[in-house]
């Protein structure tokens, strides 16, 4: 190695290493290097090149540039038109910079000349043929080498020119470049050299490999496009089009656009794949494309939420569509509050029990206004096939989901307002129950991963509102009716199917029959006389019928004589538009009867009245099989009563063995109609006593309790219906169990002002109270009888509805 040393300019290079004997272009645009070549053009024209550390420094300092670098020779020099040179340049030598002369207007450095060993060995030689070997492999799996390179290094001798001439062409980092510039025996470049292009021709070939696949999959699709343009022009020359493909296509696009669950879009997906390798006019072609459809179809997101609605607005909307129903109207508003504070709350099962005509239908539609959600209505009276709830298996011809499934497509959204109506009527034989297949839709625990038959993957039901609706409890499941919130809706009293025709009925009807209130007046002493002699029901169906013959009546009238006719209805003339009277305003016994007493009992339809009648006829001390259609339990109170009866003999001063001389029968009217259940016990024994010692019955009072054999009457169901069932006919006396005190303010207020109840507990209490003529017990226990004093604190009214579905 030399110590020669010169002074000469410095051209600072970015991103380029320039090796002894390599002829390169370089674009020169920084002010210093700029001058630094016209400086070397006027004198020697050599000029010292080193590479940068970092590429992004504009104005680099001794410390940024390294201090090994290339002698080089300017062999041509061309000034552009924006300022900056194209320089050719020849590397002559290497160099290292020894210090960088004080000159402010280019780099100048004093460096000095480095001398390599150019002696050949036989190892050398060895070395330079193996590097010349795996250079022409790599030339020829690298495109950016050209094939010239081969050519030129096999005529190169000299170890130090053969290694800087491979190195050239390598493609490296600067870092590795620099690396191999500072490298100054050639045996030590020419050992790297080979290291490097052993390196590098593996990742050749793996990006070769990576290429040739890419490359088939490429040819593939290209081939695979091909044969269906080939398809297309066929098919077009026929005259026929590729819908199935397009099909297929939308599709595809539907199941990216429904935004389903992962498992569910796998699902789709898969099903989607093997729709494609089908025939198109194939059976099983038909059923995956009815499934995909039914799941692109089906809503897997929720709608607008209860969260957004105002609970004012929503507590007018209920006041608005029906009169009364307190009770769910205030829980509806409770479970819209929560919604509030809850993001995610699970839906309510709520189920209105009552009789028909209270509006239970019609109340979900109101519901679902109040709360701003879709509402969806399925029928269940009469099901009786689980797959009705649950769907079918894809197995069978002609397959479809459940009536779930199949509201939640109609719904549009996740959490609609769904009804099931007629919960009661539900009813099971071979094919299976489906009150079962209801436990999972109706239980907040499971209904979030409700699996339908046809649809094989899970769907949530936990944002659904669910209302169910049921005229009787007793046909329910017990398991189901655990599942749901029950809610009662009891009948109405005269005065709320009063205030319902006036505010909800009439002008409904009249608008429905192209009426006004010009053509037709109906004031409420018509609607009096319509409810009191035309219908009997707990709900206001045949009132609601009644007042739609009226309205057809005066239509007549209206077409015939112009549309300025007026009909102002009298009482007098109603029995022109409607008829007869049907029922007669006053049921009411006229006079008190031995052997006869006024029970009450509760119907799907409300409460109704129930006399029950007894006679003696002589014989041997039967009892004659009870008669009037009745149930099991109602025999064996028969039973309960006679033996009460007959403990109690001596006390009510009947004959010794009275019973061995005379037969009872027990009857209760209008037998076509079905009877049971115990609460009529206490009834049946006072028309028992009374046949037997004679004493009418009182007709201003009728009684409702369970009967022992000891004496005891005990709680029953039912109270409120009972009493407006009593009101309805004027009766003012109720005896009732004392255990029952506690249902009566949930009788509306204007019932308890008119009814006395009489509490008892035994049935000394109850012979007391219902005789005309007082029966005196030879031996009495003290009684503990009171009236039950109406309150005078009012108490929720009895829920009413506008309309009826």
């Amino acid at each position: 190695m030399s110590a020669e040393r010169l002074v000469l300019p410095l051209v600072p290079l970015r991103d380029i290493v320039v090796f002894p004997f390599m002829v390169i272009p370089l674009f020169v645009g920084r002010e210093k290097s700029v001058r630094a070549l016209e400086k070397a053009m006027a004198e020697q024209k050599s000029v010292f090149l080193s590479a940068q550390r970092h590429a992004n420094i504009n104005d680099p300092k001794p410390s940024d540039i390294y201090e090994t670098g290339t002698f080089a020779n300017i062999l041509q020099i061309l000034k552009l038109t924006d300022g900056t040179m194209k320089v050719l340049v020849e590397g002559m030598q290497r160099g290292r910079i020894i210090g960088f002369e004080e000159n402010p207007n280019y780099y100048e450095v004093e460096v000095a000349r480095i001398e390599e060993n150019v002696q050949v060995t036989p190892e050398l030689k060895a070395l330079m043929r193996s590097i010349e070997g795996q250079f022409e492999q790599y030339a020829k799996l690298n495109q950016k080498i050209p094939l010239e390179s081969i050519t030129a290094i096999s005529n190169i001798t000299e170890p130090h020119r053969f290694a800087d001439t491979i190195a050239s062409y390598m493609v490296f980092q600067i870092a590795e470049k620099q690396d191999m510039l500072d490298t100054f025996s050639p045996e030590d470049r020419l050992n790297k050299i080979i290291t490097s292009l052993k390196s590098e021709m593996e990742i050749l070939k793996i990006e070769k490999r990576v290429h040739g696949r890419v490359r088939k999959q490429m040819e593939r699709s290209q081939k695979e496009f091909y044969l269906n343009e080939q398809m297309k022009a066929i098919q077009k020359e026929l005259g026929k089009r590729d819908e199935f493909k397009s099909d297929f296509d939308e599709l595809a696009a539907k199941i990216k656009k429904a935004k389903m669950p992962k498992d569910v879009n796998e699902k789709a997906g898969k099903e989607l794949r093997r729709l494609e390798g089908m025939q198109p006019m194939s059976a099983e072609g038909t059923v995956v494309r009815n499934y995909i459809d039914w799941l692109v179809d089906l809503p897997w997101k929720a709608g607008p939420g209860s969260d957004k609605v105002n609970l004012k607005q929503a507590q007018k909307i209920l006041d608005d569509d029906h009169y009364g129903l307190e009770k769910v109207k205030e829980r509806i508003v409770e479970h819209l509050a929560v919604m509030k504070l809850v993001k995610n709350m699970k839906g309510p099962i709520l189920c209105l029990v009552g009789p028909p005509g209270v509006g239970k239908t019609s109340l979900g539609k109101s519901v679902a206004r109040a709360t701003g959600r879709k509402f969806v209505r399925i029928s269940l009276g009469g099901v009786r096939d689980e797959a009705e709830i649950r769907g079918h298996r894809r197995t069978y011809i002609g397959a479809m989901p459940g009536k779930i499934v199949q509201g939640m497509k109609k719904a549009g959204t996740l959490n609609p307002v769904f009804l099931l109506d007629e919960v009661d009527k539900m009813s099971m034989d071979f094919r299976g129950d489906p009150s079962s297949a209801l436990l999972e839709v109706l239980d907040p625990e499971q209904n979030s991963n409700f699996n339908d038959h046809f649809l094989e993957v899970d769907y949530d039901l936990s944002k659904v509102l669910f209302i169910c609706t049921a005229n009787v409890l007793h046909t329910i499941p017990q398991p189901l009716q655990d599942r749901m919130e029950i809610i009662r809706l009891t009948g109405y009293t005269e005065e709320e199917k009063l205030s319902i025709a006036t505010k909800f009925l009439v002008p409904k009807k009249l608008k429905e029959h192209g009426l006004t209130t010009r053509n037709l007046k109906i004031s409420k002493t018509i609607l009096q006389a319509v409810i009191q002699g035309y219908t009997r029901e707990a709900g206001v169906r045949s009132l609601e019928r009644e007042i739609g013959t009226l309205c057809r009546k005066a239509a007549t009238q209206v077409v015939e004589k112009g549309k300025k006719t007026s009909i102002d209805l009298k009482p007098a003339g109603l029995s022109k538009y409607l008829g007869v009277i049907k029922f007669s305003k006053d049921v009411e016994r006229k006079e008190s009867e031995v052997g006869v007493a006024t029970g009450l009992a509760w119907t799907e339809f409300g409460g109704e009245l129930l006399n029950i009648e007894v006679i003696t006829i002589p014989g041997t001390g039967k009892v004659s099989p009870p008669t009037g259609k009745l149930g099991d339990v109602m025999k064996e109170s028969v039973q309960v009563a006679f033996s009460y009866v007959r403990q109690r003999s001596a006390e009510l001063g009947l004959p010794k063995n009275f019973y061995q001389k005379v037969d009872l029968h027990v009857h209760i009217p209008e037998g076509a109609i079905p009877k049971d259940g115990p609460s009529a016990g206490i009834t049946i024994a006072v028309a028992i006593i009374s046949a037997l010692t004679g004493n009418p019955v009182r007709r201003d009072i009728t009684m409702t309790g369970e009967v022992t054999l000891t004496g005891k009457v005990l709680p029953i169901g039912g109270l409120k219906e009972k009493a407006l069932a009593a009101h309805r006919v004027k009766i003012a006396n109720i005896i009732i169990p004392k255990d029952n005190e506690k249902d009566v303010p949930e009788i509306p207020a204007n019932v308890r002002k008119e009814i006395n109840f009489i509490a008892v507990e035994s049935m000394d209490e109850v012979i007391k109270h219902s005789f005309k003529k007082k029966l005196s017990l030879k031996k009495t226990k003290k009684a503990a009888s009171r009236t039950v004093k109406p309150r005078k604190t009012s108490t929720t009214r009895r829920p009413s509805v506008s309309h009826l579905n």
